[in-house]
């Protein structure tokens, strides 16, 4: 018994000093920073870009001109554009009478009628078009509440979302503060971005 066990033992120690020296050297505990932490929010997703319908002026009326928008939630951001006038490729057929402004505007909603809208101090007093202009892209937003349009699936459409999507149109109306003046203009009036 004592010869079996000899050769076995030489394989198992061969075994094993051939593993140790493999050629690999050892190393420490490699420090890979903090571990992640925290909670996942399923408001984590991006908002879905979608289709909305800036108003600028086609032969002195106020005509839809369609822009996908990333975050159409973000009324400011849509004020924004609005102000930043019709693209190159709009301004063959469309034209602006809002200012371009030097700072952000602020918009905030009154029981989802009223949208208002606080322009930076240095800017002048609007004219009835640049009011009608606002009030017809601000009409057509969805406001925060109310239900975007979705397919199917229960995606986001990237389209206008209909009149049955958000508050009637006839009923909102837009305020409109600067520097020493406020403006409304009804929504009323606005044609129909669809047609």
């Amino acid at each position: 018994m004592k010869g079996s066990r000899v050769p076995a033992l030489l394989v198992g120690l061969t075994a094993a000093l051939t593993l140790a020296a493999c050629g690999v050297p050892p190393s420490d505990v490699i420090q890979a920073g903090v571990p992640a932490s925290g909670m996942s929010s399923s408001d984590a997703t991006p908002p879905v870009p979608a289709a909305i319908p800036l108003y600028f002026l086609r032969d002195g009326d106020p005509t839809p001109y369609v822009r996908e928008v990333h975050d159409p939630g973000d009324l400011g951001a849509v004020v924004r554009l609005l102000f930043d006038g019709p693209t190159p490729s709009e301004a063959v057929t469309a034209a602006t009478k809002l200012p371009r402004l030097t700072d952000a505007p602020d918009v905030t909603v009154d029981e989802g009628r009223t949208l208002t809208i606080r322009l930076p101090d240095d800017v002048p007093a609007l004219s009835h078009l640049a009011m009608r202009q606002l009030a017809c892209t601000m009409a057509h937003v969805t406001l925060p509440g109310a239900v975007p349009a979705t397919d199917a699936t229960g995606a986001a459409t990237p389209s206008a979302p209909p009149p049955t999507a958000q508050r009637s149109v006839e009923d909102r109306s837009v305020q409109v503060l600067g520097g020493g003046w406020t403006m409304t203009q009804s929504a009323a009036a606005c044609p129909d971005p669809h047609g």
